[in-house]
């Protein structure tokens, strides 16, 4: 496969400002500047297309600078909403209601919503910073200061693995969660397995009521697995594995997320009214974690002291079909 058609897709995308990855015929595509995302992870195939194993970002997100129509991003200083955008924490009342969060329930933190700077860059690996200084200026309301890192890696064996890690440079305990927010491409024939311990059910503006039993835990456990369609589903799983298998059984292939602790906790989202919308995302909390009464297992989250520091890694293991690797 000669020059041009190596970087086929990413010239289509046309940001010069995109980061891509090499291993074999496994590309991935790193957007430093829309909230420090992964744009897109395909493989150069013998068809006229790539084969996608992450939702791709369109020329279309990226020119707007998107992070929400990219194929993952990372979830900073916590994942999923915080009620009314407020909390308190040690005595401290936090309220992120004018971070420029667009949503009515703080939502994944700044992270996301931010440029992250390029450290190195390699052939095959990409590592990345953002450096948080409290303010007032949108996306700067969390009230503790803290640097985050992102190493983005092509394995040798063609696996996506990212390690994040988050230091408390504030002069007090920070509370925190963590996490990616994965798309996949989602057909009928999508299905997901994994096992859970049980669900977060929700309120309709997706605020965690009780956590308790749902068919699809039992489902997702199966030698069948879940379809994509069985539920629609925007649902925090507390319990979970570590693992989860997204396969596309007509296609011959299959992905699996691995990720280590604290990532204890899973979000599915398999939206009935966009049936072209999947995610299966590693998170170290559920939905507003910040202002639940429940025990810790359940929640999740944690608390970084001074000058306190965390790594996690989690990554993507994608699997056939061998006649087009």
């Amino acid at each position: 496969m000669n020059a041009a058609d190596d970087d086929a897709f990413r010239i289509a995308l046309n940001d010069p400002a995109l980061i891509a990855l090499r291993a074999g015929n496994r590309r991935a595509l790193i957007a430093p500047h829309i909230g420090g995302a992964i744009a897109a992870v395909y493989d150069l195939t013998n068809r006229h297309e790539p084969l996608h194993w992450l939702r791709p970002a369109s020329a279309e997100a990226l020119a707007a600078r998107n992070p929400l129509g990219m194929a993952s991003f990372p979830l900073l200083p916590y994942c999923n909403r915080l009620r009314d955008a407020r909390f308190v924490f040690n005595g401290e009342a936090v309220d992120l209601s004018r971070d420029g969060n667009a949503f009515d329930h703080a939502l994944h933190g700044h992270a996301w919503r931010r440029p992250w700077g390029v450290v190195e860059a390699r052939a095959n690996a990409v590592e990345l910073s953002l450096s948080h200084e409290p303010g007032d200026e949108p996306a700067h309301h969390w009230p503790y200061r803290y640097e985050a890192m992102q190493r983005v890696e092509l394995t040798d064996a063609g696996d996506l693995q990212v390690t994040i890690s988050v230091r408390n440079l504030s002069g007090k305990p920070m509370p925190f969660g963590m996490g990616h927010h994965p798309y996949y491409p989602r057909t009928p024939s999508t299905r997901i397995h994994t096992q859970v311990r049980a669900m977060w059910h929700a309120t309709p503006d997706l605020l965690p009521t009780i956590l308790s039993a749902h068919d699809s835990v039992a489902m997702l456990a199966s030698a069948e697995g879940m379809s994509a369609d069985a539920f629609d589903l925007d649902n925090n799983f507390a319990g979970w594995s570590g693992s989860a298998t997204i396969e596309w059984r007509d296609e011959n292939r299959s992905v699996t997320l691995t990720a280590d602790a604290p990532f204890n906790h899973m979000v599915l989202y398999a939206p009935a009214a966009h049936p072209d919308l999947l995610c299966v995302e590693p998170v170290s909390n559920t939905v507003n974690f910040l202002n639940l009464d429940a025990p810790q297992d359940d929640v999740g989250g944690g608390v970084l002291l001074p000058g306190e520091r965390i790594q996690a890694r989690f990554k993507w293991q994608p699997r056939g079909p061998a006649n087009e690797r």
